[in-house]
């Protein structure tokens, strides 16, 4: 870090600069008195520098600098001058957390003093503690406020990364992919080309959908489809995302979260790339019949791949602003996106998924019709506006959701279905729209009603730890034991 010679210092950390200070003065041979009288300071202010309780001005390190014959530079470096001298920054760092703080422990001083073993093994229980408690720190709530705040991200940028655009194009160009749907043949290559192999086994750990052996370069793979409504493909360029990304180990849930979007976005747009796609939407908007069946058929993809990929380019190269959303039969949000206004439900923490939609969305609402499987459209007056959705159902494991790209009124004409008579009117979150029962209900029952609720163990208990959460490290290493 350089510093500017009309300003003081910024963000120069204090614990790392006493102890560049006091070994640039020991390597000199000066003690601190002797270091005082060249800078005309008193001994004790020198002595609060160097343990990290003072910061001094720009003047001061200034004359430091000049008096230890060094650059500015040299003296404010972030790395530590030596790895004891490293060990002791990592200790006052982890004895100031507030963690720390509030145990009432006495503080423990990494001067010369403390033995070099003992000094290695309070930072080695330091750092064990402090994976411990972000660990237990995984909650719903943590999970829920970073999901919240990446969402926050993806609508700035309207959900375009043209930075994945452009390495997913540069995977592509050595094996000449055309449109349509990637083959087998082209997932094959796209490994080949990255050093990777891939194996298909019938013994994957239960809490992956894949695992690499990085020393080996192999992708080990399930030998059927992990679920309905997954593409096996998916699975695969989703790994070689990571890789292509360059993603190190998350440090946390939230880089957990932002790395798997980016993956899943890479995929995407190996399966339907940029140039085709937007080429086969631009023809489409013209003859004003966009639809994300035909979009979803042209490259040979799901129908929520199809949705997400719509969502990538519509703003970007379109202007047509759309949200998203997936919503479970039972009218609970499990994926939810929006850079149009549109006003989904969310908890105190900015949440979105868990939230109950409106029954009057088309998100709902499609579950009452009379043929839920064909192409169903709906204008929905809300508080926010007037919105266009077209819907469709994919049945998983789990049940039946329903997938759901919306834009505001004016942007209708663009669609297929965009002349739809069906209208709904939302006056959510008033609770008098759909989350209170009618009156004559209430009246009826209201005193006279048990029901016994179906509590989900998930919601009380914290997300399962480690770098990568649910999976289980064992399983993983014992299986790529039996592949070595």
């Amino acid at each position: 870090m350089t510093a500017s010679p009309s300003a003081e210092p910024t963000e120069v950390d204090l614990v790392t600069l006493g102890q560049r200070l006091r070994h640039l003065r020991k390597s000199k041979n000066l003690t601190l008195e002797q270091l005082s009288e060249a800078v005309g300071r008193a001994p004790s202010q020198l002595s609060l520098i160097e343990n990290g309780k003072r910061e001094p001005k720009l003047s001061v390190l200034q004359a430091l600098a000049s008096a230890l014959g060094v650059g500015m530079q040299e003296l404010l470096r972030a790395e530590a001058p030596s790895r004891r001298a490293g060990l002791e920054i990592e200790l006052a760092h982890f004895q100031r957390s507030p963690a720390y703080e509030s145990s009432g422990l006495p503080l423990v001083r990494g001067g010369r003093r403390l033995p070099a073993d003992a000094l290695e093994s309070l930072v080695g229980l330091h750092r064990e503690l402090n994976r411990l408690l972000t660990e237990q720190s995984a909650t719903p709530e943590v999970a829920r406020r970073a999901n919240a705040q990446l969402r926050v991200n993806m609508r700035e940028r309207d959900n375009y990364f043209a930075e994945i655009e452009q390495a997913a194009a540069q995977v592509l160009r050595p094996i000449k992919h055309t449109t349509g749907p990637l083959s087998q043949r082209g997932i094959l290559d796209i490994a080949a080309q990255l050093g990777f192999s891939l194996h298909y086994v019938n013994d994957l750990p239960g809490s992956t959908r894949s695992v690499t052996d990085l020393n080996n370069r192999r992708i080990y793979l399930p030998q059927v489809a992990s679920g309905k409504g997954h593409d096996p493909r998916a699975v695969v360029l989703q790994t070689l995302g990571h890789f292509v990304l360059g993603h190190p180990e998350p440090a946390d849930y939230g880089d957990f979260l932002r790395q798997r979007v980016e993956a899943n976005y890479f995929a995407a747009a190996l399966l339907m790339p940029e140039k085709f796609a937007v080429a086969f939407l631009k023809e489409a908007k013209a003859d004003r019949a966009l639809a994300i069946d035909d979009f979803r058929d042209a490259f040979g993809v799901s129908y929520e791949t199809a949705a997400h990929r719509f969502t990538n380019l519509a703003t970007h190269h379109f202007g047509i602003p759309v949200h998203f959303t997936r919503v479970h039969e039972n009218g609970i949000v499990y994926k939810a996106y929006e850079n149009d206004g549109v006003r989904f439900p969310r908890d105190v923490t900015g949440a979105i998924e868990g939230q109950p939609i409106c029954r009057k969305w088309a998100s709902r609402t499609i579950f009452q019709a009379d043929d839920p499987y064909s192409s169903f459209y709906q204008f929905t007056d809300t508080s926010a506006g007037t919105y266009w959705c077209t819907v469709h159902i994919e049945s998983t494991r789990s049940g039946e959701f329903s997938v759901t790209v919306g834009t505001p009124y004016e942007h209708a004409r663009w669609f297929r279905g965009g002349d739809t008579t069906r209208r709904t009117v939302s006056r959510c979150p008033d609770p008098g729209c759909c989350r209170r029962p009618p009156a004559d209900l209430v009246d009826r029952w209201a005193g006279n009603a048990w029901p016994s609720a179906r509590v989900h163990s998930h919601l009380l208990a914290a997300l399962p730890p480690g770098t990568f959460p649910g999976v289980d490290a064992q399983d993983v290493y014992e299986f790529l034991d039996r592949r070595a």
